[in-house]
C-alpha cells in the first residue's frame, strides 16, 4: 500500500464510502431485478390463463 501521509484518512474514507455505495447499488439492482422477474412471471401466468 502506498504511503498516503497526511491524506490517508481522507483517501481511505473515500475508498470506503465508494465501496459501500457500489455494494448498495449492486444489492438494489439484484433486488429490483428479482422483483421485475417475479412480476413478469405473474403477468405471463395471467396471460396464459386467459388463452
Amino acid at each position: 500500500m502506498p504511503d498516503l501521509g497526511k491524506y490517508a484518512v481522507s483517501v481511505l474514507s473515500a475508498y470506503g464510502v465508494t465501496f459501500l455505495l457500489l455494494v448498495g447499488m449492486v444489492a438494489l439492482t439484484l433486488l429490483r431485478g428479482s422483483k421485475v422477474k417475479r412480476r413478469l412471471e405473474e403477468a405471463e401466468e395471467r396471460r396464459r390463463g386467459r388463452g
